[in-house]
């Protein structure tokens, strides 16, 4: 790139959104200890939520903690599929204006799911 070109960064992401994906955990926590698979579960989960809808402020919703543990620290289910919501922070307190809510999507088979937008409810 020359210089004195400005780069087109992305802009922040200034809205509310929801989006549905599936994540394989399988190569996330390939290699992983046993008594560390399903922690190391959930910060990818973080991880991924982060990378997608660009908030630094992470929740994991009961329901998707649950079904990561369901199998014990171990067993660790290969794929997930997760809503991904970006939500206004009310808190005044709070330095982020955003933050991502991931909700645990009941899914009986992966084959042929793309990400999708939801419409906000």
């Amino acid at each position: 790139m020359a210089k004195g070109q400005n780069r087109n960064h992305r802009s922040a992401r200034k809205s509310v959104a929801t989006r549905e994906y599936t994540i394989n955990l399988h190569k996330r926590i390939h290699g992983i200890g046993f008594k560390d698979r399903a922690p190391r579960a959930i910060k990818e989960i973080k991880k991924f939520a982060k990378k997608m809808m660009g908030t630094d402020d992470v929740r994991i919703g009961i329901r998707l903690n649950e079904f990561v543990w369901s199998k014990g620290v171990r067993n660790v289910p290969n794929r997930v599929r997760v809503r991904l919501a970006r939500k206004s922070n009310d808190d005044e307190d709070s330095q982020h204006k955003f933050y991502t809510l991931v909700n645990y999507v009941p899914c009986a088979n992966f084959h042929g799911l793309q990400n999708e937008n939801v419409d906000s409810v």
